[in-house]
């Protein structure tokens, strides 16, 4: 289930191959292990994506898959995992991210509202950039170090919950062969 779940909402490879962004990767992104879906692979792209998504930069799925290639992560779970940073959650995660920050340097948190110019951005910027960017660390690395660990531990219950359904089942065509000697001894 789990390698079916992820190949199902991975891009398709010859897409992210294509992509305009990702070919200066060249020859890299034809390495097999960037395109296996395992626990270790698996769990290490959601790590990347999650990380990658609080980069407040655009062009993350650059960033996403430079750390995928150089760590053999899957290439399509760490770009489409950092795709959760979009035009609706990005103010929510971003403003947390500063509240973060702000808390963990005990800086009173600046008023400020919103405004889509550059004169806002130059001037707002100057003042919330050291608790922002630090925010912006904090959780990237705790989201990324639990997104790692919960595939880690699904993928790991899904493992054995898959073994013991094989078990069980591989006992009751013990059980239903022994009944079917039991009847033919009989007769």
């Amino acid at each position: 289930m789990p390698r079916k779940f992820f190949k199902k909402i991975s891009p398709d490879p010859k897409k992210i191959k294509e992509n305009r962004f990702l070919r200066v990767f060249g020859d890299w992104l034809h390495e097999p292990q960037l395109w296996h879906l395992n626990r270790y692979s698996a769990s290490v792209a959601i790590g990347i994506g999650l990380f990658c998504a609080f980069i407040p930069v655009p062009f993350q799925m650059v960033i996403a898959a430079a750390l995928a290639i150089w760590l053999k992560a899957n290439l399509p779970l760490s770009v489409a995992t950092c795709w959760i940073t979009n035009p609706l959650t990005i103010p929510p995660m971003f403003y947390f991210a500063y509240k973060v920050g702000a808390w963990t340097l005990g800086t009173p948190e600046s008023p400020f509202e919103f405004e889509l110019s550059m004169e806002w951005l130059q001037n707002e910027l100057i003042l919330i950039w050291k608790p922002f960017l630090l925010g912006c660390l904090i959780c990237g690395v705790v989201a990324s170090i639990l997104g790692y660990f919960t595939i880690q531990m699904a993928w790991r219950y899904h493992v054995v919950m898959a073994w013991r359904a094989r078990k069980e089942r591989w006992k009751e065509k013990i059980k239903e062969t022994l009944h079917l000697d039991d009847k033919s001894k009989k007769e």
